[in-house]
């Protein structure tokens, strides 16, 4: 089966078509609503990765790259909500423990939704969020600079680093309780539909069989630095989008670029190890990013005045071309952007 023929693919351009793209505008305003995610739940595309055995589709990376295009092309804060969730079954399905019998299979077949918030790790040594042993569990202390999907996620992958530079990820409710309070959802310039919140942690306990991953940060790390060299489907998807607003002879040499560049960031990822190449993925995720930001530039240029318009496609595109230039953004591949910019410059 290649592809374009598995029914996930096919449920995606569904969705795109007949919910997500007819009101993206319009949910760009007023955010993401509920009954979008029940559309994502009911699906099967949250299980995109996730095993067979607990409900899942096992599918190949490649079907899981094209679902994402395939979405954040159509609505990029619906996409940005339900990607997160991605992360925690890869988590459980890598562990061993009573977390994983108890979500891996809920969270496959999309009973449950989960957010993520483990960014501020990438900060290490300084530790944004503090982690130290308590009895039986774990006490977590400080901020979450970011968290998104508050309100439609059911729960959530936490994490924070102990004084000895252990990282420990656990499960908890997606909720106000004791020791964890959100903020007002956050006004940005774009994605604000997504519902992202900051999260203050003061005393939250959480016990030890909620915990899904302990390992040595370097160590965690190592694999982590991999995933944020990588350039990401969204970045194709949005891209695709803001092309499809253009006439074919402006269209077509930059749909060429698209084609090359993301044949060359997907190949190059498949055959690389977390630690190989992570100087050739890194230049083609800012190849990528380039591409998408002269896409959308050229789809705000194309539409003229009428792209100001909130209810136009056009700026849209622009504004979640913004939020994926820094999106998963480390010291390194900010470093090596600005490297580039000004290559180009020059």
């Amino acid at each position: 089966m290649t592809t374009k023929d598995h029914p996930l693919v096919a449920r995606a351009q569904r969705l795109a078509h007949d919910l997500l793209a007819p009101l993206a505008e319009r949910v760009d305003q007023e955010g993401v609503p509920t009954s979008r995610i029940d559309a994502i739940r009911h699906s099967g595309l949250l299980g995109v990765s996730a095993p067979e055995s607990y409900g899942g589709w096992a599918a190949p990376a490649a079907v899981a790259r094209r679902t994402g295009e395939i979405l954040a092309g159509a609505c990029c804060s619906t996409w940005f909500v339900q990607t997160q969730h991605h992360t925690p079954v890869a988590t459980l399905t890598g562990c061993r423990g009573p977390v994983r019998e108890r979500l891996l299979g809920p969270l496959a077949c999309g009973e449950l939704l989960s957010g993520v918030a483990y960014a501020h790790l990438r900060s290490y040594p300084r530790r944004p969020v503090r982690v130290t042993r308590e009895g039986d569990g774990w006490r977590f202390d400080g901020t979450v600079p970011w968290y998104t999907g508050w309100g439609l996620n059911d729960v959530m992958l936490l994490a924070g680093a102990t004084e000895g530079g252990e990282v420990v990820f656990a499960f908890t409710g997606a909720r106000e309780q004791p020791g964890l309070r959100a903020s007002e959802p956050m006004r940005l310039a774009a994605l604000t539909a997504s519902r992202t919140v900051s999260l203050e942690l003061d005393g939250l306990w959480l016990p030890e069989d909620s915990v899904a991953l302990r390992k040595p940060y370097e160590e965690w790390a190592l694999t982590d630095r991999a995933k944020t060299v990588e350039a990401s489907p969204a970045v194709f998807g949005v891209t695709e989008a803001a092309l499809a607003l253009l006439d074919e002879e402006t269209a077509g040499p930059l749909r060429t670029r698209l084609e090359e560049v993301r044949r060359g960031a997907y190949e190059l990822a498949d055959r690389s190890a977390s630690g190989e190449h992570l100087t050739e993925r890194l230049a083609l995720r800012i190849r990528a990013a380039e591409l998408m930001r002269t896409a959308t530039t050229a789809a705000v240029v194309a539409g003229g005045g009428r792209s100001l318009s909130l209810a136009g496609t056009a700026q849209r595109l622009a504004r979640e071309a913004l939020f994926l230039l820094v999106q998963g953004q480390t010291v390194r591949s900010r470093a090596a952007h600005l490297e580039a910019l000004v290559a180009d410059a020059s």
